[in-house]
């Protein structure tokens, strides 16, 4: 009874739906919650006096975590994370009532039925450190990446010592392959073009019994990848991407070609003339520091709106059931990540 009340008042609020919630989650169907919206320094960034990051220090409600996104599965109780941010430990207790009546099981339990990070770069991985003795102490936390990126965490301490300790249990993740997180929900990572110093570097399609999640925190240039853009938004009905920077010398002093990222007025010309209903699937997250659309008060933020898009915040959720359940282009076996 107590499960069941809790549900009713989380779904019962997620019904007051933000920006881009168009389908708000249901009890019956897996749905996604944003847990962080920065880049990887987050919302303030360490030692910067600028207005934004002092406003943030002084004001909680002005805070961006690091970009992560929840993946939970109310009728199983299963959960997945997307990216283990520097923040991880305040998103785990983000995400604690999520799915409603998940009760894990005593002792030091994995807190996620799987984590799949993006790549190498801090924003994304580093989180997995609070797994380990100095902390959570998991025991057997399964992370799943790709082979690059696993076999770099293999090799290279403090990763390795979390490996083979058994803090972490790794699985590898093929590319743009289908995996099964239940039946009806599905994950596939598709690889994206970035600074791969460490690991490539991908982005998350979710599948859900009748909606699709694009998780897209950092690409180089839209124009780099060897997909359209347009082309993923016609598959998907939610797209959270890479929103760093607004627009160009937006980091004074600095070559702006050497970070490259998507500015978000490019993203917004490049998609101008596409329906309003393909708009407003995109919702921009993996904000730096610097980015004026950080403040939902700033004129960039309204040029996104204007623009029929959205800045994430964090807590927004996207139900991924609701309606016909989506149209498959192949049917197949989809490989259980379980």
């Amino acid at each position: 009874m107590r499960a069941t009340a809790a549900a009713l008042v989380l779904f019962g609020l997620a019904g007051c739906a933000a920006p881009g919630d168009d389908v708000p989650p249901t009890p019956d169907a897996p749905y996604a919650v944003v847990l962080g919206t920065a880049q990887d320094a987050g919302i303030p960034q360490i030692a910067c006096p600028c207005d934004r990051c002092a406003a943030a220090r002084e004001d909680s409600a002005a805070r961006r975590l690091v970009t992560s996104v929840l993946i939970a599965d109310p009728r199983s109780g299963r959960r997945f994370l997307l990216d283990a941010s520097p923040d991880l430990a305040e998103q785990v207790e983000r995400a604690r009532p999520h799915p409603p009546g998940r009760r894990p099981p005593p002792g030091r339990p994995p807190l996620f039925d799987a984590i799949f990070p993006t790549h190498a770069h801090a924003g994304h991985y580093t989180g997995l450190l609070e797994l380990g003795n100095e902390a959570y102490g998991a025991d057997g936390q399964r992370v799943v990446a790709t082979p690059r990126m696993a076999a770099f965490l293999r090799a290279n301490d403090p990763w390795r010592f979390l490996v083979e300790r058994g803090f972490v249990v790794l699985e590898e993740l093929p590319l743009e392959t289908e995996i099964a997180l239940a039946d009806d929900l599905t994950l596939e990572a598709l690889p994206v073009p970035h600074r791969d110093e460490h690991s490539d570097t991908v982005a998350f399609v979710v599948r859900g019994p009748a909606r699709a999640l694009l998780y897209l925190p950092d690409i180089d240039k839209w124009d780099r990848w060897d997909r359209r853009l347009e082309d993923i938004l016609a598959d998907v009905d939610v797209a959270l991407v890479d929103g760093t920077f607004f627009a160009d010398g937006e980091i004074p002093g600095r070559a702006m070609d050497q970070i490259p990222h998507p500015f978000i007025e490019e993203t917004i010309a490049r998609l101008k003339a596409l329906p309003e209903d393909v708009r407003a699937k995109v919702v921009f997250t993996h904000l730096n520091h610097t980015n004026p659309a950080a403040d939902p008060a700033s004129d960039a933020a309204r040029t996104v709106r204007e623009a029929g898009m959205a800045v994430a915040e964090e807590g927004q959720t996207f139900g991924l059931g609701g309606g016909a359940t989506r149209a498959r282009e192949s049917a197949g076996e989809h490989r259980g990540a379980r």
